[in-house]
């Protein structure tokens, strides 16, 4: 192929692949039913230089290019489109600067969250950013998405950490935006910008991210409580109340149930729902949040509720909590919701999205991240069955709108990708999209970069 022979003219041979048994494997992400279509080549770079150049080929031949990381996202935002370049980054996983005396690290897209944080951990210093894929997601793909996760209700997500960007535009040039000072407002935030844009708007090379020092030992609360209304009431007791968790994550017994048939944990035996906080400040201080909190479960109706004194225990429940997803994936295919709503209304929500689920006859699933709102509902269809999954579709609709309706928004942390266009037209006005378009436009005026994606 033509375009395969440029691409191997102006980066070495072993990047390029056009097998198309191995090109299967980098088409798609976990969303559920979002469509994607051939590519011609995936690329695997291992420099800037080699992603100008592809960038380049790209632009003269009018190609488009899907950048990838670890392929872990929920909307579609990496599905490749019918003969595009997939941009694999998972050669460009370096760590190339940490700086203890100003607190920052320099990495390259490919770096394994999980992997950052270790390696920031050996200095005495952390990356607060903790998506439940942080084991297998990249930076680039959290930078891409604006990635959240479960410690993000007190400490904030990856736009909140990033603070340079080198990034190869749609017209193959090689820019540096942000700053690595603590203060800095010449000019527009470019920078700010390209997080959450979802390659479309630029394709990033190089992060320079914020480190804090290493945080204090937390304290764990958990709850069982009989419904997630009653769990959602809890979270809105906590928020009046003052105290900031470190964590406040909610999972719902289809999740325990999958957990425990996957890895034999024993807990769906004992609750319906589980309601996990955490306190992190030090002293007296961080038991007198610890005991609020336990209030709040207790008085919100927890059948169970106690401040964990046994710290393998916590762990485990919050493991629980990251495996819920994987373990549901067994049992048929999962369409991913991911509203924000704002944190008084989430008993509201709850208890629309147990509605949604009867009237579509859909079996929902439910996690989240309820100390800041966002829930990530889970609708699970059996393999094959085309009117389950209409069903299942119809009801990740109503969430959407249900969210929007309760002054929430359709994706806190997950992105638009494919799943989320319909929703992002019906929750900004058309003047705001077509200030999106108009950025589109400046930023990759040939319009090659993850083309379709966001809006279309």
């Amino acid at each position: 192929m033509e375009l395969v022979a440029e691409l191997r003219a102006v980066v070495p041979v072993d990047r390029v692949l056009d097998d198309p048994d191995v090109i299967e494997g980098y088409l798609q992400d976990h969303a559920e039913w979002a469509e994607y279509a051939r590519a011609a080549a995936v690329v695997r770079p291992r420099s800037t230089a080699e992603v100008q150049a592809v960038v380049r080929v790209a632009a003269e031949r009018r190609v488009p290019i899907v950048p990838r990381g670890a392929g872990t996202g929920l909307s579609g935002g990496a599905n490749a489109v019918e003969g595009c370049i997939v941009l694999s980054f998972e050669s460009m996983a370096e760590v190339l600067e940490i700086n203890e005396a100003e607190r920052y690290a320099v990495v390259r897209p490919g770096i394994v969250n999980d992997d950052l944080r270790a390696i920031c951990a050996e200095r005495g210093l952390w990356y607060p950013p903790d998506p439940a894929s942080a084991p297998w997601s990249t930076i680039g793909g959290n930078v891409a998405t604006n990635a959240g996760g479960l410690c993000c209700v007190k400490y904030g997500v990856t736009r909140d950490y990033v603070l340079a960007l080198e990034v190869v535009n749609g017209r193959g040039d090689v820019v540096r935006l942000g700053r690595r000072t603590a203060k800095g407002v010449a000019g527009y935030d470019l920078c700010g910008l390209m997080v959450g844009s979802e390659g479309t708007l630029g394709i990033i090379t190089e992060i320079t991210v914020r480190l804090r020092p290493t945080r204090p030992p937390e304290r764990t609360i958990a709850g069982y409580f009989d419904s997630v209304v009653a769990a959602g009431e809890a979270v809105s007791a906590v928020s009046a109340s003052g105290v900031i968790p470190s964590a406040l994550e909610l999972v719902d017994r289809h999740c325990l149930e999958a957990v425990d048939a996957w890895k034999n944990m024993g807990l769906s035996t004992e609750a319906n729902v589980v309601l996990l906080g955490r306190v992190d400040t030090p002293g007296h201080a961080g038991e007198a949040e610890a005991r609020t909190v336990l209030r709040c479960f207790e008085e919100a109706g927890a059948t169970w509720a106690a401040v964990s004194s046994d710290e393998q225990e916590a762990e485990a429940l919050f493991d629980a909590r990251r495996l819920a997803y994987p373990a549901l994936e067994r049992l048929g295919p999962v369409l991913t919701e991911d509203v924000c709503v704002p944190k008084a209304l989430v008993p509201e929500m709850l208890a629309r999205i147990e509605k949604t689920a009867a009237a579509h006859d859909t079996l929902i699933a439910n996690i989240a991240h309820a100390g800041d709102g966002n829930l990530h509902p889970l609708l699970i269809t059996p393999i094959g069955d085309e009117d389950a999954k209409l069903r299942a579709q119809a009801a990740f609709e109503d969430i959407i709108a249900d969210a929007i309706e309760l002054g929430g928004t359709v994706t806190g942390e997950h992105g638009i990708g494919l799943l989320k266009r319909g929703g992002l037209r019906r929750e900004v006005s058309q003047g705001v999209l077509e200030m999106h378009r108009a950025i589109k436009t400046a930023l990759d005026p040939l319009g090659i970069l993850n083309p379709g994606k966001v809006f279309s």
